[in-house]
């Protein structure tokens, strides 16, 4: 799925909205509508340069070890910047975007704010984030990949500087492949069909060993997402793009079944456990599943808790010679606040955070793989081994990355919740796949 800490931890840790965890604080986010206009752009107030005007307030999501390394890179800043003083506000998951959702209604925003691709567009689209395009002097991100930067974007105002990338990807287990005699796959080839049998290969030379070939697939939206994407459909079109067919949602559907009746993925009660479980405690981690499905700089909290060396692949394509239609997604953003008093201090704040090795430097891949190249060669030298697969990863695959869909719709708040119930419905054989692509059709249209 996209993109939520649900149990926060460093970025290189970052999890995407899963299975885990509903997220509940875009309900909160229906209180916005309290906010008089103000349109994005606008900053509300009197903006100060540099002249002190308060305490710059930014708002966080993170475990210890995050809050930790954020206050060194906050340090850093004060010490280039000593006029201006910060205060950071952390919390973790849920309660951060409801003190968020209730500070913005009552006009008590931070005035720097962490930001996640599920809710930008909850808050850009009501005015609450500062078009960014206004502090452009402040907050140069001119050698940041086009493509990337306009992940930040919400109705075509640049809402969101994006931190780092996040690219799905197949995590994989070499140990686990050496030991079913199973040969590493190329992933520039392979299809989803080879994937799959691949998967089953080695269920069944490590089965009795209580491992899987795959841990989990058919109730995640990133899945989903990525498979009709492969289409040339998108769940969440734009004008100029393609809705997800009937007959698309139904093959992943399809699919699902099929990797749970050949054995290369676990029934459907083991794969419902697994999603509830913490990081550490899951197949991937524990040397139970050769393959998962992931974003890329999850990587190292599962090498973490494996005690193995893993590997990044590629996602399979549905043909040969096919392309896997990979895309960039911002690991998450900073945006600013449209009501602040602070613009240009906020700004220059991004732009240290971003851009400094001062700062970058400490923070490395915490928030994900930097989305400047520049920044991500003044890192490599201080990344651990992990750390280094998935900024490899990210240089490696880039130029065959194709534009990314639009961020999830404003109204579009339930879709982690409501689309995996209807893939679960699917595994537990409760609902065919034709019947699963319908209902998901209706109900992503019923959020555009």
């Amino acid at each position: 799925m996209i993109n939520a800490d649900t149990n926060p931890a460093p970025a290189t840790t970052h999890r995407g909205p899963s299975r885990r965890q509903a997220l509940t604080g875009l309900a909160a986010v229906g209180s916005l509508a309290a906010l008089a206009a103000c349109a994005p752009g606008s900053s509300g107030g009197s903006s100060s340069s540099g002249d002190g005007g308060g305490t710059l307030r930014v708002s966080t999501w993170g475990n210890d070890s995050r809050l930790k390394l954020t206050q060194q890179a906050v340090a850093e800043f004060q010490k280039a910047n000593p006029d201006i003083k910060v205060t950071v506000e952390n919390s973790e998951w849920t309660s951060y975007w409801d003190k968020l959702a209730t500070g913005t209604a009552a006009n008590d925003s931070p005035d720097v704010i962490q930001m996640d691709e599920a809710y930008i567009a909850a808050y850009g689209t009501r005015g609450a984030l500062l078009d960014l395009e206004t502090v452009s002097a402040q907050l140069d991100l001119s050698e940041m990949d086009e493509k990337m930067r306009d992940t930040g974007l919400v109705d075509g105002t640049f809402v969101g500087a994006p931190i780092g990338t996040g690219n799905f990807s197949v995590g994989v287990n070499p140990t686990l492949l050496e030991q079913a005699g199973v040969a590493m796959p190329d992933d520039t080839t392979w299809t989803w069909d080879e994937f799959a049998d691949i998967a089953a290969q080695v269920t069944a030379a490590l089965g009795a060993q209580g491992v899987y070939g795959f841990d989990m697939f058919g109730a995640g939206t990133a899945e989903l997402g990525a498979w009709v994407r492969q289409f040339g459909q998108e769940v969440f079109p734009t004008d100029d793009q393609t809705a997800a067919e009937p007959a698309t949602v139904a093959s992943y559907f399809e699919f699902a079944k099929r990797l749970v009746d050949t054995g290369a993925t676990p029934p459907a009660s083991v794969q419902s456990e697994n999603t509830a479980a913490a990081l550490d405690t899951t197949l991937f981690a524990t040397n139970k599943s050769a393959f998962h499905l992931q974003f890329h700089t999850q990587i190292s909290a599962y090498a973490a808790a494996s005690g193995n060396e893993l590997r990044l692949l590629r996602l399979p394509a549905q043909q040969k010679g096919e392309s896997p239609r990979m895309v960039n997604k911002a690991s998450m953003y900073w945006s600013i606040a449209s009501r602040t008093t602070q613009s240009e201090n906020a700004a220059k704040f991004v732009d240290f955070m971003l851009t400094d090795p001062a700062a970058t430097k400490i923070l490395t891949t915490e928030r994900g793989v930097p989305a400047i190249p520049s920044v991500q060669e003044d890192i490599l030298p201080v990344l651990d081994p992990q750390a280094k697969i998935a900024l490899e990863f990210t240089q490696a695959i880039t130029p065959e990355l194709v534009d990314p869909p639009q961020v999830t719709p404003a109204g579009a708040s339930s879709w982690n919740t409501d689309f995996p119930t209807i893939g679960t419905e699917v595994l537990f054989g409760r609902a065919t796949p034709a019947d699963a692509a319908e209902r998901t059709i209706t109900a992503a249209a019923g959020m555009l």
